[in-house]
């Protein structure tokens, strides 16, 4: 019995020794750690962020949104399996330099940036004006990319749904509050919504300052709209060629945007060769805020199967 009783103890010594403490919690709150870094794009200095491990996704983000707009529990869940690198586009947030007055402008800007870090082919997604440069970019340069990702944006070309006054009256306020983000990014008569926007929110704002380097000039917001007039004249026909390009896409959008409509999409589906559609119901214009882990679940999915 002695010897028995001292066999099983050697053999729970080994077995202990072997096998590592289970990392459940490692990637707990990496976004809202994650250093703000710096590279040369240019005459710019970019600022960027990088987490995760595994092939690269960028992201391309919306009118005024900086390195700290993006909620870290979307982050954390889309940073498993894949680098993320979330960046400031030039004269936004930590990034020197002119906000692009055109989406060639935009698109030019994103193949520097990835030549910067030295990045040869990646996953780009975009959240509503990102979303423009990122098909700005699959079609100019969409030899470069294995996957696009639309998130509450609009196609090129002229839109069947317009932007709702009140979305851009609570838009261009200098600081949005939360009842703001209700209207902007939720659903404000959804009990739903709201009660999902205040954990957003409070994930959001977890970061100090968040609010301080957001555009807020008059000159800021029209180079902006620039881009994204030029983009819906679509004098490069990019409508009809986002329907002939073969890349992956992948269109995700709320059915209570009041900023870029997912219906604007309708027309276009049927005419697409390799896209997949997502529409969330009882969301508005961040469905990766309201539903986060959903959301980075669909995205991996999606780059996880080949191009």
């Amino acid at each position: 019995m002695a010897a028995s009783t001292h066999i099983a103890a050697l053999l729970l010594a080994m077995l202990t020794t072997v096998l590592p403490a289970p990392q459940v919690r490692a990637r707990e709150a990496a976004a809202i750690d994650a250093p703000t870094l710096e590279v040369a794009v240019g005459e710019d200095r970019v600022a960027y962020r990088r987490l995760g491990a595994g092939p690269p996704l960028l992201l391309a983000n919306r009118f005024r949104g900086t390195l700290d707009t993006w909620d870290p529990q979307f982050l954390d869940a889309l940073a498993q399996g894949h680098t993320l690198i979330l960046f400031d586009f030039p004269g936004v947030g930590y990034s020197e330099g002119q906000i692009p007055e055109s989406m060639e402008e935009a698109s030019a800007f994103i193949d520097r940036f990835a030549d910067a870090l030295g990045i040869d082919r990646f996953a780009l997604l975009g959240w509503s004006w990102g979303g423009l440069a990122t098909q700005a970019y699959l079609l100019d340069h969409g030899e470069r990319l294995t996957h696009a990702v639309l998130l509450a944006t609009n196609p090129p070309g002229q839109l069947q749904i317009q932007l709702q006054p009140g979305f851009l009256e609570r838009a261009l306020k200098p600081v949005n509050d939360l009842d703001d983000e209700y209207v902007l990014f939720f659903v404000p008569d959804s009990a739903r919504s709201t009660q999902l926007a205040k954990a957003s929110h409070a994930r959001i704002n977890a970061r100090p300052g968040v609010v301080d380097r957001i555009p807020a000039s008059a000159e800021q917001f029209q180079r902006y709209f620039k881009a994204a007039k030029g983009f819906h004249v679509d004098a490069a026909g990019r409508r009809e060629r986002l329907g002939r390009t073969g890349l992956p896409i992948l269109v995700l959008c709320g059915d209570h945007d009041t900023s870029t409509a997912g219906g604007n999409w309708f027309p276009l589906i049927g005419s697409m060769r390799n896209a997949r559609f997502v529409y969330f119901s009882e969301t508005g214009h961040a469905p990766h805020h309201q539903h986060p882990a959903v959301v980075a679940a669909a995205v991996r999915d999606f780059l996880g199967e080949p191009q």
